[in-house]
């Protein structure tokens, strides 16, 4: 075993069945040519998908960060801004318009250079934060098999100007056996010196650890030059169920109740390798850490949609983002299929009832 696992680590895979029931209401989509980009000679990609959101609530514009593809032949990401009016998503108009985009995140350093990939935005200490999945300089080269992918971290100030603050790193003796590193978010459970990263370590023995790290605060700030940042007091915190190949987290946390936060997890199953979604509610306390609670023991988010089973990689639900939009109602956005931008309306008590049926303590 490469990392300390969590309470309930094992637990939370037990309760967990091959099923689905899908209680995420569809409200659309956006396909790659209603986008217009405004500050690039392409007028639109190809393909745009797996984006994150973040409600500005002072002008009620959901602001979509999408990763997008400007051509197939090395696949190579940027991240673009979408600004789309709440009611547009809400009422299902945002798949008849079109949106002018701005790229805002792209390849520029060693860590990245290959893509920029699956961005998740939150707000953390006042800052809109933004963790992307960077394919390195080492991502193409058949020779090297260590660190093709690592969480970036950025800051984006006015929502639009994006500054890359650094990379997270596993420990000397860890960094040295990962293949690639992904999937992060910041769950902020209140401690005044550190944030949990959450991440998915793909390890030289071929498993992919779900896993939460301690990150020092004062690294997530913007400084003076872009840097390496090691994470510490790595446990695992959830296992795949026996039907499935991989986990990987989603969407940033919401906090539920003082200590509780709900959060979106994608599962890969053995025989299609599908992505689907289940919820999962996690507990912070001071003396026993970060666990598992309650999981959904279904999916409540698996492809049914002909544009979430057909596209470029078929029967794929890829969540990154997640808002509140009112005291009982999340807006999820995905791709799908790795080619569109799908938004969805999640009822909290709906989850809650599932997470009930899920409770491990």
């Amino acid at each position: 075993m490469v990392f300390e696992k969590c309470v309930n680590a094992d637990a939370a895979c037990e309760v967990r069945e091959f099923k689905s029931v899908d209680i995420v209401r569809r409200l659309g989509v956006i396909p790659p040519h209603h986008i217009h980009l405004k500050n690039y000679p392409i007028a639109t990609p190809v393909s745009a998908f797996n984006a994150s959101c973040i409600i500005d609530e002072a002008s009620n514009i959901v602001m979509i960060y999408a990763r997008i593809i400007l051509g197939y032949y090395m696949y190579v990401s940027a991240i673009a801004l979408l600004e789309i009016p709440l009611d547009d998503v809400l009422t299902g108009a945002v798949s008849f318009s079109h949106y002018p985009a701005t790229i805002v995140v792209y390849p520029s350093v060693k860590y990245d250079i290959w893509g920029t990939e699956d961005p998740r935005v939150q707000e953390v200490d006042g800052r809109i934060c933004m963790i992307y999945s960077g394919r390195t300089i080492s991502y193409f080269n058949p020779s090297i098999r260590r660190e093709r992918t690592l969480p970036v971290l950025a800051c984006c100030q006015d929502y639009r100007r994006c500054t890359k603050i650094g990379v997270f790193v596993l420990r000397r003796g860890l960094r040295e056996l990962t293949i690639s590193d992904k999937d992060a978010v910041i769950l902020d459970v209140g401690e005044p010196e550190w944030v949990y990263l959450l991440h998915r370590p793909h390890m030289m023995n071929e498993i992919h650890y779900l896993t939460a790290s301690q990150v020092p605060r004062s690294m997530i700030v913007p400084g003076n030059s872009f840097r390496e940042i090691e994470v510490r007091n790595t446990k695992v915190v959830m296992e795949p169920a026996k039907f499935e190949y991989k986990l990987g987290w989603c969407t940033p946390p919401v906090k539920v109740s003082e200590n509780e936060y709900l959060v979106i997890v994608h599962g890969v199953d053995r025989e299609i390798e599908g992505y689907r979604a289940f919820a999962a509610l996690l507990r912070y306390d001071k003396d026993t850490g970060l666990r598992p609670i309650a999981v959904t023991p279904y999916y409540i988010l698996e492809p049914r949609m002909m544009y979430e089973v057909y596209g470029d990689r078929p029967f794929v639900v890829f969540p990154c983002g997640l808002a509140r939009v009112s005291k009982n109602e999340l807006l999820i956005v995905y791709g799908a299929a790795d080619y569109v931008i799908g938004f969805g309306l999640i009822h909290i008590d709906d989850v809650m009832s599932l997470l009930d049926k899920g409770r491990l303590e």
